[in-house]
This record gives structure tokens, sequence and C-alpha cells, in this order.
């Protein structure tokens, strides 16, 4: 709760509200002179008030500032722990990458195997071919004796 209050009177002391509601208050101490009190009861007054807002002012504004360092702290252990995840991510892009290289040369070699099994397949169909004709030839010829 007194945190709550801290940071509450720190965000209040910066409002026009505030500027408008410290110039009354000093308006309407000066004010008393007009009742009879004496100027050094009402500097004496002036004086104590205004000491103990700075006294408390000054307290809640080192919470808030520490609140804040806090905070900043939480935030710079999260960029760390980011800039950790970064590198890991970076380092596990480096592998991919590493591993797509490879796959495109076993890829590569694939292709050069499937070519030459091609080749190979090409020139047994060929030879196939070019004995079938042979025998059809062989055929021809037996048919006609």
């Amino acid at each position: 709760m007194l945190k709550r209050l801290a940071f509450g009177a720190t965000q209040w002391v910066g409002t026009p509200l505030s500027i408008g509601i410290h110039t009354l208050f000093f308006i309407g101490i000066f004010g008393l002179r007009f009742f009879g009190v004496s100027t050094d009861s009402i500097l004496l007054i002036l004086t104590t008030l205004v000491s103990l807002e700075a006294i408390y002012l000054a307290i809640f504004i080192q919470m808030t500032v520490n609140r804040s360092m806090e905070s900043l702290a939480e935030v710079g252990d999260d960029i760390e722990s980011i800039e950790e995840e970064v590198k890991e991510l970076g380092d596990d892009v480096e592998d991919i990458s590493e591993d797509v290289k490879g796959l495109e040369k076993d890829m590569d070699k694939i292709q050069e195997e499937d070519e030459e099994d091609e080749s190979a397949t090409k020139m047994t169909l060929e030879k196939i071919e070019s004995g079938l004709q042979k025998l059809l030839a062989d055929i021809e010829q037996l048919k006609q004796k």
C-alpha cells in the first residue's frame, strides 16, 4: 500500500492540479494574516509544512526510483536472455545452412548417378533393340528359305 501511495504521490505532484492546490494553499497560509495570525507564526507553519512535504516527497520519489531500477534490472535480465536465445538461434541457422549444403551435394550426386543409370539403361535398351532387329532379320531369312 505504501508503494502505491509513493507512486501515486509522485505522479500527482507533476500535475496541473497539484500546482493549483499548492498555489491555493500558499495564498491561504498568507491569508491567515487577515485573521490576526502573526507573520512569524505563519512563516513557522509554512516552513514546517513545506519541509515535511519536501521530506516525504523525496522519500516517495526515491521509492519510485528504486522501483524503476528494479524494473530496469528485470528488463536487462530479459534482454540478456533474448540475446542468448538469438545467438543460439543463429547457431541453429548456421547448422541448418550447412545441412542444406550437404543435402544439395547429395542431390547433385543422386542426379549424376541417375543420369549415369539412365545412360546405362539407354545403352542396354539399344543393345536389346539391336539384338531384336537382328533376330527379326534372321527370322525373315528363315521364313524365306
